[in-house]
């Protein structure tokens, strides 16, 4: 089954607000360093892993439209 294009929109949007957050989660761990140093790779990973897909989603999505 084939998302529509509203469908793409919302799930671009939500992917987005997660990257967002884990960028800023990120961000906000490194100002508090030494702080916190034990979460560096978990929450790096799950910035990674946020921003992988919303990359793979707007890779798909420009491929929907074309």
């Amino acid at each position: 089954m084939s998302e529509t294009a509203d469908e793409i929109k919302q799930r671009l949007k939500k992917l987005n607000a997660q990257a967002t957050q884990a960028k800023m989660d990120l961000h906000d761990l490194s100002e508090e360093l030494p702080t916190g140093w034990e979460n560096i790779l978990a929450v790096a990973q799950r910035c990674h892993d946020a921003h992988a897909a919303l990359m793979a989603a707007r890779q798909a999505a420009a491929a929907a439209t074309t």
